[in-house]
């Protein structure tokens, strides 16, 4: 019996106004996710609250160990407000404890631990940032320092008796690093039964994340039960792969589109994405009906619609989301003067430097354009680093700064100069 046969059969079992309702959620739910842990389950939760009106409580843990939300957050963010729009409440748990551990999942090492000041910090940003997706009203914000700073040593023996060593090192970083003697410190273990204690403070049903979030999720269904608490449900959303159309979306390897990007950065970093991904990004972030980004997906296997057009429609609606309409026509209108017309961009951000003569990859790191010297090297190299419209290719330029001037590097960046 295939997994869709099993909880058909559960539908066939309820009332039909109920199976009718419970039916229609359940495919807004598995639109995009790539595991429901166990699904009957969910179909027996989705039941009762149609038949009591009592909502789910979904529950998302983010640690804020970095300031920016990027389209890979949106992509559970997103799961979450399609259960708000169907009914249920999301607890958003702000990992302002656990965050000082940071989450090892996919870390060859221990993770350098946040100050007190650097997690409240990051959290405020979150907070500011998350709504751009969530209804506010729909959502609870808690901070689980609430209840694991005030757990004492015997309630974290408690806790720890629950799990083996062996069934710690199931998971694929944990049993890397022992298999190749790296240390793993003692702290690091706590980290998935702490997560897991939210699930047990807060009487989760739903729990979200991304697949590399298997193994904690799982942990909190687990914790549950030894709290005769009625299990959670995990469900997982896949990670989507970043600008370079390779690895999974990450600031640390710069291939990220920021929430808080400038209108024209995020509609110019989504017509970067290659072609392949159109697609897993229209399912996952557009905010389009399923049966819209089919039809957009039949027109581009039918040659009927350009991919750049759909790649435009695409940043409109980015752009759009997590900013406003306004900013959305603006950043459209400019990206086709400047790429497609090859004009110069209407605003230009200001440099103030010198008179005096200076390395080229000098003042491209300096105006924030490339990250260091040798990144402006090697984009000067390829050919990316223009001077009034003629690429400097030689790595060891020197250039005379004249006010007006205009340095451009890769296709959206530019800066004039302004000699003081």
């Amino acid at each position: 019996m295939t997994e869709h046969e099993s909880w058909e059969k559960v539908l066939y079992e309820m009332p039909d106004k109920v199976a009718v309702e419970v039916k229609r959620q359940m495919e807004i739910i598995m639109r995009g996710a790539v595991e429901i842990i166990p699904v009957e389950e969910l179909l027996i939760k989705l039941r009762r609250h149609v038949e009591t009106g009592v909502p789910l409580r979904v529950k998302l843990g983010l640690d804020p160990s970095a300031p920016d939300i990027h389209l890979g957050h949106v992509v559970v963010l997103e799961k979450l407000r399609q259960f708000q729009d169907l009914g249920h409440i999301v607890q958003l748990v702000i990992g302002d404890f656990t965050g000082m551990i940071g989450d090892p999942t996919g870390k060859s090492e221990t993770r350098k631990q946040l100050t007190v000041e650097q997690v409240k910090e990051n959290a405020k940003t979150y907070q500011t940032q998350i709504f751009k997706v969530l209804d506010p009203e729909k959502t609870e914000v808690h901070f689980n320092s609430t209840w694991l700073s005030v757990l004492n040593f015997s309630d974290v023996v408690r806790l720890a008796s629950t799990i083996t060593v062996a069934r710690m090192l199931e998971r694929e970083d944990f049993k890397k690093r022992y298999a190749e003697n790296t240390p793993i410190s003692v702290h690091e273990f706590f980290y998935p039964l702490m997560q897991a204690y939210d699930s047990v403070a807060l009487k989760t049903d739903v729990e979200l994340g991304g697949t590399d979030q298997t193994f904690n999720l799982l942990m909190g269904r687990t914790l549950q039960k030894e709290f005769d608490i009625e299990p959670q449900i995990a469900l997982t959303m896949p990670l989507i792969e970043g600008l370079d159309g390779v690895h999974k979306m990450s600031k640390s390897l710069g291939n990220y589109i920021a929430i808080m990007d400038e209108p024209g950065e995020v509609y110019g970093k989504t017509m970067s994405i290659p072609d392949h991904l159109m697609t897993k990004y229209y399912l996952l972030l557009s905010g389009l009906t399923l049966s819209e980004v089919q039809h957009i997906e039949s027109q581009l296997e039918e040659g009927t619609l350009h991919p750049r057009d759909a790649k435009m429609r695409l940043a409109y609606l980015l752009t759009k989301r997590f900013h406003d309409e306004e900013s959305a026509k603006t950043a459209q209108e400019e990206f086709v003067k400047v790429f497609q017309k090859h004009s110069m961009p209407t605003e230009i951000p200001v440099y103030v430097a010198g008179s005096e003569p200076l390395p080229l990859y000098q003042l491209v790191t300096a105006s924030g354009m490339a990250p260091s010297n040798s990144e402006a090297r090697r984009l000067m190299e390829g050919g990316g680093v223009k001077v009034d419209g003629e690429a400097k290719t030689d790595r060891d330029f020197v250039l005379e700064p004249k006010d007006g001037m205009v340095v451009q590097v890769g296709k959206r960046k530019f800066v004039r100069l302004e000699i003081k």
